[in-house]
């Protein structure tokens, strides 16, 4: 139960609504008083301490708590309305109402206050999890192409004259990946802190998705991948007014994630479609699939599919999500019925054709 979001409410509210709450109830009873007695009554005021115990800090419980007795005795204990009791019995029942709703108000609101104590430690238990699993994962993703930059360099500054046109080839190429990799994972930890940040606004501008998609698939196929990559767009779709940075990084980021995942030789293809004022997206593949039960985990932050090889820090397809999600869309994945997977990734957007563009 999460009742700690009423601790938000400002003090003075929460005197006014435990009055009314308890004033309410008290209503209530006295209306059916003739039928209930006084004595279900204060059960009836002892359920509505504690639940006010359960969602207000100590001193309005506490406030509620004497109002409740003072109630009791003075609408529904005999002689009425008057704080006299007639009788001993009826003053040790006053009495003993009095203390257990005392006591019930500060019990109940001790438990609520280490069960937020509990969910605090584990909220931080699970940051402690997060940034070991982060730091984790960076210190492997980053020191491989780093290693990797400065063993190629090595060999580029010693006796150059040992190595053939060939091996300078082989040796700057494989700086050219490990530069490659290496601003990869700078740009996705970039990217997330600024999904982290909360003030991450789209920039909407004319967009035109053919070319924003062979431009991304280019930049994939630089890095000579073994997949082959089809692009099946109606050259006559509008232009959408939408962040084309934040667009380009999404499917970046989900080619990428195909190109690693599938084996040499599987087929990517690429899909859009104007529905209205909404972009569809689709890309889809057939290599071996999401396993069935990490489907609803892909696009969590650091999480990384269970029995792989690859390598990867686990934020590409949560960079994914933040990104579609800022410019108002939505991304879903399946796995395909044939095989593979496919993602699909709707924008709602402005649209455009542009003999209309022009006249605006």
């Amino acid at each position: 139960m999460r009742f700690y979001r009423f601790n938000r409410i400002p003090k003075n509210l929460q005197y006014l609504l435990s009055i009314i709450a308890v004033g309410m109830v008290a209503s209530v009873c006295y209306a059916f008083s003739p039928l209930i007695g006084y004595r279900v009554v204060a059960y009836v005021l002892l359920i509505t301490v504690s639940l006010v115990a359960m969602v207000f800090d100590i001193l309005p419980v506490l406030l509620a708590a004497v109002l409740s007795a003072l109630v009791w005795d003075f609408f529904f204990i005999p002689p009425y309305f008057t704080f006299q009791v007639s009788s001993a019995e009826d003053s040790i029942l006053l009495l003993m109402y009095f203390v257990i709703a005392m006591v019930n108000a500060v019990l109940t609101y001790k438990i609520r206050s280490m069960e937020k104590t509990a969910i605090v430690e584990e909220e931080k238990e699970n940051t402690v999890k997060l940034y070991n699993t982060m730091l984790n994962s960076l210190s492997h993703e980053l020191r491989t192409p780093i290693a990797a930059i400065i063993a190629a360099t090595d060999n580029l500054q010693g006796d150059s004259t040992k190595l053939s046109a060939q091996n300078r080839y082989e040796l700057v190429s494989e700086i050219s990946k490990a530069s490659f990799r290496l601003n990869q994972q700078v740009e996705n930890l970039l990217n997330m802190s600024r999904l982290e940040s909360g003030f991450l606004q789209p920039k909407k501008d004319w967009c035109d998705i053919n070319e924003l998609v062979y431009d991304t698939v280019g930049r994939i196929e630089e890095h000579k991948i073994a997949q082959k990559i089809s692009i099946n767009i109606n050259p006559e779709i509008p232009l959408f007014k939408l962040d084309k940075g934040m667009l380009e990084q999404v499917l970046y980021n989900i080619l990428s994630n195909a190109v690693a995942y599938t084996p040499a030789g599987s087929r990517i293809d690429i899909m859009a479609a104007a529905h209205a004022d909404v972009l569809e997206i689709i890309i889809e593949d057939n290599g071996p699939g999401f396993p069935k039960d990490e489907i609803r985990d892909v696009f969590n932050k650091f999480y990384r599919l269970r029995h792989t090889r690859t390598g990867g820090t686990g934020l590409g397809l949560s960079i994914v999500k933040g990104f579609t999600e800022a410019m108002g869309g939505t991304v879903e994945l399946e796995n395909r019925s044939e095989g593979g997977a496919r993602f699909i990734i709707e924008l709602p957007a402005e649209t455009s054709y542009l003999k209309n563009l022009k006249n605006e």
